[in-house]
């Protein structure tokens, strides 16, 4: 699938790292760095902006390593790109750890995830098929 790409940044265009990669990396445009202290939440500007084809959206995701290893993390994730949006995408991270964290300009920030999808027609009905979870969710089956 060919997705069109403006990048008003310096930095190159976000690429899969391998060939089995889902994900392709966000990198933070900056003229400034951004401190954000413990708890603290930033939004992120990358200096992309894209047109998906109706039928996709573009997910933003936290990046592993540096949730794992530094505490930062995408605060709505993941966070939806629609089809027809055509501002920049920025990224919304937020500090969980208990340091201040230096965004810098080029780093990975996120990481994004092109998705197909599907819109529901609702019929609305008075009962639903029973099955045999039924109404049984959030740990119904146990923790181990």
């Amino acid at each position: 699938m060919k997705v069109k790409i403006v990048n008003k940044s310096h930095h190159p265009l976000p690429v899969y790292e391998t060939d089995a990669s889902a994900g392709m990396d966000l990198r933070a445009f900056l003229g400034e760095e951004i401190v954000m202290k413990p708890l603290e939440r930033s939004l992120v500007p990358t200096g992309l902006f894209i047109e998906l084809p109706v039928g996709y959206e573009a997910q933003v995701r936290p990046r592993s390593g540096l949730a794992i290893k530094k505490g930062i993390t995408v605060l709505n994730t993941p966070g939806t790109i629609d089809a027809d949006y055509r501002g920049e995408i920025k990224v919304i991270l937020v500090n969980l750890s208990s340091e201040e964290y230096i965004v810098k300009d080029g780093e990975r920030v996120a990481q994004m995830i092109i998705s197909a999808h599907a819109q529901a027609e609702w019929v609305e009905v008075d009962e639903l098929k029973e099955t045999v979870r039924g109404a049984g969710g959030f740990g119904h089956t146990g923790t181990s």
